[in-house]
């Protein structure tokens, strides 16, 4: 089941685009601001963005340079009331996978999400389920990791927390952020657990690998 995040600020239409993808299957997240939106985005929660470009925080321009430079390949869809050529080669030229104008009718719409996850699923390969960084490796499909060659034994706990770490490497996530998509936002916030299990992880992939952010969070180096 692909999940689709839906960066809109006003409630109509993201409410609108929400109930129509969960119709056909999807599972959907609506955020309001840029900010949110690039922070739902760098998650690896998510196979496809739905991205308005009047946006609180940072607008949706902004929001899309951040995560192609921060390495994203989601596949993007610009919505805008903005119909002008300029605009439409700004959002393109930005690296958006697709654009359109508002108004637009929900199965135009449909029709390109499907479109671009089926090209995404296309795309997907033995590389994209082997995660690595620097010395540490992470099969996503047999769940096997290692570090500098050698086989390292993980909980599931801390596969999904290294796997976080490595879609993100080179960010510095914070505590909340680490708690949130490891142990759910249900966890108690003032909690060290994740302090806890970044030690689990130092320690079997080498003290180097997970760097500290003092006041900010953790930041899996990319060893470049």
């Amino acid at each position: 089941m692909a999940r689709v995040l839906i960066i809109e600020d006003e409630e109509r239409i993201s409410s609108f685009i929400a109930k129509g993808l969960k119709a056909d299957g999807y599972t959907t997240t609506t955020v309001a601001d840029g900010i949110a939106g690039l922070d739902y985005s760098l998650s690896g929660d998510f196979d496809l963005v739905i991205l308005d470009i009047n946006l609180p925080g940072l607008n949706g321009y902004e929001v899309l340079e951040q995560m192609r430079a921060s390495g994203s390949g989601l596949p993007v869809i610009v919505l805008t009331a903005r119909d002008s050529v300029t605009d439409t080669v700004t959002a393109l030229e930005g690296g958006a996978d697709d654009y359109m104008p508002k108004p637009f009718r929900f199965a135009e719409l449909l029709a390109r999400v499907r479109l671009r996850l089926r090209q995404t699923s296309d795309q997907v390969s033995a590389r994209e389920d082997l995660l690595e960084v620097g010395s540490v490796r992470l099969d996503r499909r047999t769940r096997e990791a290692t570090s500098g060659g050698r086989g390292v034994e993980l909980s599931a706990r801390e596969f999904k927390l290294a796997e976080i770490f490595m879609l993100n490497a080179g960010l510095v996530l914070s505590r909340e952020q680490l708690l949130s998509h490891v142990w759910g936002y249900d966890f108690d916030p003032g909690s060290n657990v994740v302090d806890v299990y970044v030690g689990y992880l130092r320690k079997k992939f080498g003290p180097g690998t997970i760097a500290t952010v003092r006041g900010v969070g953790y930041r899996f180096d990319t060893g470049r």
